[in-house]
């Protein structure tokens, strides 16, 4: 079955790559203005265009860029409402000029180069995962840009299932509905979701890489505020005795790996009269998130007393949570995603994520919200690639998925 999509979703890919929809790089989580730039309001319209053209219903572009369609129902009985979403914009900070795709028809296995930086290479010597995609279609970009399959190859993804659906009523399935996201690489997107309007009791973001991937474990998050006020000549000085009375092997991500946490000072805003520590604290484990924040506080209190004249306060704001811990309390949207994977004959793999998606937040919202494979690679960089005959494997599943949720009943409330 996948390989009649590939058509279409590479057509859809290349052309949508190649329309900027960059978020703002100084856009955070706390930004009120979303979508953050003009090019992601402009480029939803066109879907929306796109999903009018081919049938969708209840089709709405909202003031904050999101974009809502529905799929109806083909089955007659009730079933749970099923939601497919994917964020539009790409990251910022990797070139400026427009992306430039490039085919790479077959791949045999030997080197790609880039035409617009002689210095890049891809291949499997130095990226493992190219050695699995021999006689696949590798769409990279030119050299000078990342390609944005991150995520428009979800996006590609959800328009050419949406199209395939709707002309292919004897497909057995609930009402779908589908939701494009702007900012979701600022994390200042998914805050601004109108749930009434996503009417889902389940979902699944397509923001996933590897063939079978399927996300539920991601890191717990609270942002720590150490205030730092009366100190006279020396806030500076008791910021660095705070940070002296961390541990040094959880001070930054990039010391820790697999299931370990940190805590980690992101920014320093200040003088030597009063200074503000901005510090992220991760972990996968609610309790030791709990314990790493009371070390902090604990770590304050010492300072404190070491400089009774000045003023120390220790402030954590809670950010978000392991999405493990709210889907263990029902596992079908992973297990179905699982069962849909094996049905395909592809093994379902479920890596950590050190860090949140937008998943994430839509579970603790209330809606289940895995995150499942595209099939990109090396995102974020000149480097990015994806396999257009993954893209189909990731269509073959979902419209396998979806068929699984036809078979169940709904939520007892409907």
């Amino acid at each position: 079955m996948s390989a009649r999509f590939c058509a279409e979703l590479e057509a859809r890919l290349l052309r949508y790559v190649q329309i900027d929809t960059t978020s703002d790089a100084t856009s955070d989580a706390t930004s009120a203005t979303v979508p953050s730039t003009a090019a992601q309001l402009d480029f939803q319209k066109m879907l929306a265009a796109e999903l009018t053209a081919i049938g969708a219903a209840s089709v709405h572009l909202d003031a904050h860029g999101f974009l809502y369609a529905a799929l109806p129902a083909t089955v007659t009985h009730a079933t749970p409402r099923v939601a497919l979403l994917a964020h539009v914009d790409t990251v910022a900070g990797v070139g400026d000029e427009p992306v430039r795709p490039r085919v790479h028809r077959h791949y045999t296995g030997a080197p790609i180069l880039f035409p617009d930086d002689d210095l890049l290479v891809l291949m499997p010597e130095t990226c493992p995962a190219l050695h699995a995609k021999l006689g696949h279609d590798i769409v990279t970009a030119s050299g000078g840009t990342l390609l944005g399959a991150d995520d428009k190859a979800g996006v590609a993804i959800l328009m050419t299932l949406a199209h395939h659906l709707l002309t292919h009523p004897e497909i057995p399935h609930g009402e779908l509905r589908l939701c494009f996201t702007p900012d979701e690489e600022s994390g200042a997107g998914i805050r601004h979701i109108d749930l009434t309007r996503l009417a889902a009791d389940v979902a699944y973001t397509l923001d996933g890489g590897e063939v079978g991937e399927i996300v539920y474990e991601t890191f717990s998050g609270d942002r720590a505020t150490v205030t730092i006020t009366d100190a006279a000549d020396n806030a500076l000085a008791l910021a660095e005795a705070i940070m002296a009375q961390l541990p040094e092997a959880a001070r930054t991500p990039a010391a820790t790996a697999g299931r370990d946490g940190y805590i980690y000072l992101q920014k320093v805003v200040g003088a030597d009269s009063s200074s503000t520590l901005h510090f992220l604290l991760r972990d996968f484990e609610a309790a030791k998130l709990v314990a790493a924040g009371r070390r902090l506080e604990a770590v304050c209190a010492s300072v404190q007393r070491i400089e009774p004249c000045a003023r120390i306060t220790c402030t954590i704001t809670p950010e978000y949570r392991n999405m493990r811990d709210r889907l263990a309390q029902d596992m079908r949207s992973v297990t179905y995603a699982s069962a849909a994977m094996q049905a395909r004959g592809i093994p379902p793999l479920s890596p950590l994520v050190r860090g949140v998606t937008d998943g994430a937040h839509l579970t603790a919202l209330g809606v289940p919200t895995p995150n499942l494979f595209t099939g990109m690679q090396n995102i974020h960089s000149p480097l990015e690639w994806i396999s257009v005959q993954d893209m189909a494997q990731a269509m073959a599943v979902l419209v396998e998925l979806v068929q699984r949720w036809a078979d169940t009943a709904p939520p007892r409330n409907q």
